[in-house]
Formats: structure tokens, C-alpha cells, sequence
């Protein structure tokens, strides 16, 4: 918008009657060269390229964020020269490199709220508008007032490309719902009205469309990976830093960008966040006079770095991080301190890997606290389920059960147990099919890959349920394990409807979930119970000490600073960034493991 002339300004104030005496009055300086809303063009909902991509143009703006780990800084047009469409962007990306051998000697030294003009050339990059090349930068003025803020308040179904390069604020108090890639790329996925559950799980009557309304990616300001300092981190507790899921921040704002990892809110000034969901150090209550849990222990492997077909390999890749493992592992079968354990995920290499980690366990709890279900090798996968338990608690009644129906793809385990006061009780451990890798023509993807065959595991397993009743003469069943499916979902409906309780629906909505995939949480662990059973459950809980933790407080030395980590990391993976490994139960695994409570009747 062009000012008016001093002439005009004088004329104005003898009119006035300040006469000619009066101190002049300096005029805004007008803005130069091309307006960025032209550069960004109009894109109401769509991703949209800009219109002068390959132009060498001058923009003349406000500096809203530096961003040196970004290589470059954020402009954004002044209010006075705003365009009134709402669906083009004020803001720009400067890109500037940000190896020294491309960093060019024109494209540093400014701060935010400096006038800027600058000129370069127009670019897209990884769908992100940006000004690229710069060939002049000149500091016009410092200390500008900033261009006001957008407010968005989520959920947020309008397109996200109109606010590329500007600044936005989030008025509202976000939930983390995402800590997946956070020691990897220090990013965090933000939710409003809690965290994000799986729509088939039936916390709620979210769609994946409501959901992704809801949510935003805050990242750190730092394009490489593997970070060596994590932001947003926690004070110490256990001994370790932590960002878990389910901790809330309020009014976060900052600049909106786009780049690989899509749209993206690189705060200026660091957000605090309140640790809303601490660590638990022991599960709730269950009540009863027996406890039984269900723990998948992520490929305990005693082999180490094996490579089973194309599946790669598996469990830890040197005796340091199977020491790792092994200690967060039994420190969370310890905290468990259930009388009867269903594991899954452990290397199915007869009863060795098995007996390992019972042996581990009883040099924490005491000798001779728990034994285990010999089975030997079962099936022809490379994990298979097993069953530990407390001697002193349980007896085990005739001889273990294997379903050989080969529909599974890992055979469940049965034992029928007696208690100190007489009471029978049969528990199964399985691990129906995985989701992942199968045809993307799959009929059933709404519920993962592989739903029909979960659905057939299900009804396999109701056969032998009815076996395993004839055999101990009790119908007291209780099925545990990692269904692969969700609580709403089909595999779990055939149980139902097959005379079982989902005893993880007598949880809180809030609070049922033991697994967290893409920011969005449910359970795959899972406990059911045989008609006659169901009354005699005191209580059930989902143990939050693995899905609500980052990936990078786990055992594994990848993409993490820990000694010797070069000496034992496999080809191609880097021994940078963060580790916020520490000896106790959290992210033992990457399931949270399932407690029930019982009272047997004779």
C-alpha cells in the first residue's frame, strides 16, 4: 500500500493549524518487490505448486523465524500489505543451505522482526514453496512489529497449504498423541481433545477423518536426524528423560512449514509441556487371590543379529543390547509379579531362549519364583508364545497343550493350572497374524492386512477351547495374547460371539489401549474370558509402560550416542542422536502388557 507524499503529510497539518513550525512526520517507507501472496498463489484446500516456480524475484518482508538447522529463515508479508484472500499464504521460506559448502555469504545475519529484502529464485521442494539461490540480502530495518498471528483452532478440516510459511498459534491445550519418530527426527504429533484412538478400537466414535482433523506435527527446528539434544523433554524420572504420550501443552505457536515430513509447526519460542500422564511405576490394582498376565517381550532372542528368511533380523544385534533388553524385560515381568505369565515374541528355538529368561527373572525375584512350560520349538515361525509361572501359586494339570491347526501362524499354548485353594483354570497364549505385509488388493485393509485369516485363527481357537474344556473338565478358560486385532474388530467379534467376555472393555475408554501406531492408540493385548470365568474376574489392567514411550528410550543402540555403539551397529545405521535408555520396565517392549485379577472357584 503506497503512503502518502511528505507534501500531502505538511499540507494536512497547516490545515490543521499546526503551521509550518510543526516537526515533520516521517512517512512509512513503502514495501518492495514482489508480494509473497503472489509468489504462494491461491490454494484453498489443494497442494498446489507455485505459480512463478523458476522465477528470480525480490521480496521485501518481515522476518517471522529463524531456523539455522532448517538452513534458512521464515518471512512473512506485514499486515499493511496483506492481500484480503484468505486462501494465499503471506509467508516464505528463505532457503539459505545449510552444509558450510552451499551456505551462501548473502544469506545470514538477520533476526526476527527484521525488515528484509532479498532476492532469489522460486523453488518447490519436497512440496514446500521456497526462495532459493539468493543472489542480495539487505537488512531494511530491525525491530518490526510482527505480522499477527493466524489462530487455528483444531479439529481443522480446511486446507493447510494457505498458511504455508506463516505464523500460527493453537489457543488450545493438545494432547502428545505421537512419540513414535521423536528420537529420530524430534518431532511430536499434537491432538486436540486427548489422544487419538484407533477408530476400530471403540474408545470413541472418531473416524480416521475426525482424527487426522485433530492433529498437528510439532518439530524441533532441525532437519537432520537422530538429533544429540532432544527437545520438549521431561525432568527426570527413574532416572531417565521421557516424552510420553498423553502429556498436554497449551497455546503452542511458532511458523507453519512444509517439507518431507508434511505440514509442520516450528515453534520460535520452546513450548513447556506438563507431564500429564506420568510414568506408572507399578500396575493398578486387580484384585483376587491369582494373577495372570499377557507381556510380549519384542523378540527376546538369545541368538544374536539372526536373519530369518526375508524378515531380517530379529531381536538385539550384540550381547550389549541383549543385556539392555533382558534388563527392561525382567524388570517389567517383576512389576508384573503376576502368578501365571503368557508371553509372545520369544525366539523359537526350543525351550533356550525361554529358559534364559527365566533364569534372568529368578536371579531378580529369588530362585525357583517361576518356572516355565516346556514346549520346544512350536510351529515353524520365528517367535513363538510360552507360558511361565509361579510354582509356590499354581500346579500345572496334565500335559501342555499345542493346537497343530496349521490356519495359525503361531500355534497357541495351552496349560490348565490348579491353584493353592483348589480352583482350575486354563489359560491359552497366542499371537494371531500380524497387519502388516500383504497385498494392498486385501478386501479387508479397513482393518489391517490379513483380517479374514484372524478371523479364521479365531474361530480355530473356539474348536480347541472346546477340546481343552473336555480335557480338564472345568470351562473356567481364560484366552490371552496379541490378536493383532483391535476391540471392535472382526477377530474379536467371532470370540464374543463365541461365548467369550473382552475383559479389556471393563477398562475406562480412556484408558484401554496398549499400543500406539501412527499417533493413534488401542488394544491388540488381550484378555477374554469363558462364560463361567467371567464372574470370578476381580479386575483388569493395561500396564501404560511401552506404548506411551518414545522408541528412543528403548534397548536398541541404532541412531542412538551409546559406547560402543559403532562397534555393534548393523551396516548402514548411524550411532548418533540421543539415548534415553535406562534399566527399568519402560519400553521394555513396544505392547503394553495386560494384568488380570481372579478368584477361582472350586
Amino acid at each position: 500500500m503506497l503512503m502518502k507524499s511528505f507534501s500531502t503529510v505538511a499540507l494536512a497539518l497547516l490545515t490543521l493549524g499546526l503551521g509550518a513550525c510543526a516537526e515533520p512526520v516521517t512517512p512509512e517507507l513503502s514495501y518492495g518487490g514482489t508480494r509473497i501472496h503472489n509468489i504462494q498463489g491461491a490454494t484453498p484446500d489443494a497442494d498446489v505448486a507455485s505459480p512463478k516456480v523458476g522465477e528470480q524475484v525480490s521480496i521485501e518482508s518481515i522476518v517471522v523465524g529463524v531456523f539455522p538447522g532448517l538452513g534458512g529463515y521464515a518471512m512473512q508479508d506485514a499486515d499493511s500489505v496483506a492481500d484480503s484472500d484468505p486462501n494465499t499464504s503471506e509467508g516464505l521460506f528463505v532457503f539459505c543451505g545449510i552444509a558450510a559448502s552451499n551456505t551462501t555469504a548473502t544469506c545470514g545475519g538477520v533476526k526476527i522482526g527484521d525488515r528484509v529484502k532479498v532476492s532469489g529464485t522460486v523453488k518447490e521442494f519436497a512440496k514446500g514453496t521456497q526462495l532459493d539461490s539468493v543472489t542480495a540480502q539487505t537488512v531494511v530495518a530491525p525491530n518490526q512489529p510482527l505480522p499477527k498471528a493466524v489462530t487455528v483452532t483444531l479439529p481443522y478440516s480446511g486446507g493447510w497449504e494457505k498458511y504455508e510459511g506463516m505464523r500460527l498459534s493453537f489457543p488450545q491445550t493438545l494432547t502428545v498423541t505421537d512419540n513414535y519418530g521423536y528420537g529420530r527426527y524430534g518431532q511430536l504429533g499434537l491432538s486436540a481433545g486427548g489422544r487419538l484412538f484407533n477408530p476400530t478400537n471403540g474408545n470413541d466414535t472418531s473416524t480416521q477423518a475426525s482424527n487426522d482433523q485433530r492433529k498437528i506435527v510439532i518439530d524441533d527446528g532441525v532437519s537432520a536426524q537422530n538429533p544429540a539434544a532432544l527437545p520438549y523433554l521431561g525432568t527426570q524420572t527413574n532416572g531417565q528423560q521421557t516424552r510420553r504420550t498423553g502429556d498436554t501443552v497449551s497455546g503452542v505457536s511458532g511458523v507453519w512449514v512444509q517439507n518431507a515430513g508434511g505440514y509442520q509447526l516450528e515453534p520460535v519460542e520452546v513450548p513447556v509441556f506438563t507431564a500429564a500422564n506420568p510414568r506408572p511405576d507399578m500396575p493398578a490394582a486387580v484384585g483376587g487371590s491369582l494373577k495372570v498376565a499377557g507381556a510380549n517381550v519384542l523378540n527376546y532372542f538369545t541368538d544374536l543379529n539372526p536373519t530369518y528368511g526375508s524378515s531380517g533380523p530379529r531381536g538385539a544385534n550384540s550381547a550389549g543390547e541383549f543385556e539392555r533388553q533382558q534388563v527392561k524385560i525382567v524388570a517389567s515381568l517383576k512389576g508384573l509379579n503376576a502368578d501365571i505369565v503368557t508371553l509372545m515374541e520369544v525366539q523359537n528355538n526350543g525351550d533356550t531362549a525361554l529358559s534364559a529368561l527365566v533364569a534372568a527373572l529368578n536371579r531378580e525375584v529369588g530362585a525357583g519364583t517361576y518356572d516355565s512350560i516346556k514346549t520346544g520349538t512350536v510351529g515353524s515361525d520365528a517367535i513363538h508364545v510360552a507360558i511361565i509361572y509361579k510354582p509356590a501359586r499354581v500346579t500345572p494339570q496334565g500335559a501342555v497343550q499345542i493346537d497343530t491347526n496349521p490356519v495359525y501362524s503361531r500355534p497357541p499354548v495351552a496349560q490348565t493350572f490348579k491353584d493353592t485353594q483348589g480352583g482350575v483354570l486354563t489359560v491359552i497364549a497366542n499371537h494371531f497374524k500380524s497387519k502388516g505385509s500383504c497385498d494392498k488388493s486385501d478386501p479387508d485393509l479397513g482393518q489391517g492386512c490379513w483380517n479374514k485369516l484372524r478371523v479364521q485363527q479365531a474361530t480355530a481357537l473356539l474348536a480347541f477351547v472346546d477340546r481343552l474344556k473336555t480335557l480338564s473338565g472345568d470351562p473356567d478358560v481364560l484366552v490371552m495374547g496379541d490378536l493383532n486385532a483391535y476391540g471392535n474388530e472382526d477377530p474379536v467379534q467371532a470370540l464374543t460371539q463365541g461365548g467369550f467376555e473382552s475383559l479389556n472393555k471393563r477398562i475406562p475408554a480412556a484408558d484401554r489401549y496398549s499400543y500406539q501406531f501412527s499417533g493413534q492408540f488401542g488394544y491388540l493385548d488381550h484378555a477374554l474370558a469363558s462364560t463361567s470365568l467371567s464372574a470370578q474376574v476381580t479386575g483388569i489392567t493395561e500396564w501404560h509402560i511401552n506404548s506411551d514411550e518414545p522408541t528412543v528410550a528403548d534397548y536398541n543402540f541404532e541412531f542412538k550416542s551409546v559406547p560402543g555403539c559403532a562397534l555393534n551397529t548393523p551396516k548402514g545405521n548411524t550411532c548418533t542422536g540421543q539415548d534415553l535408555y535406562g534399566p527399568g520396565p519402560f519400553r521394555a517392549s513396544d505392547h503394553d502388557p495386560v494384568l488380570v485379577g481372579l478368584n477361582l472357584s472350586k
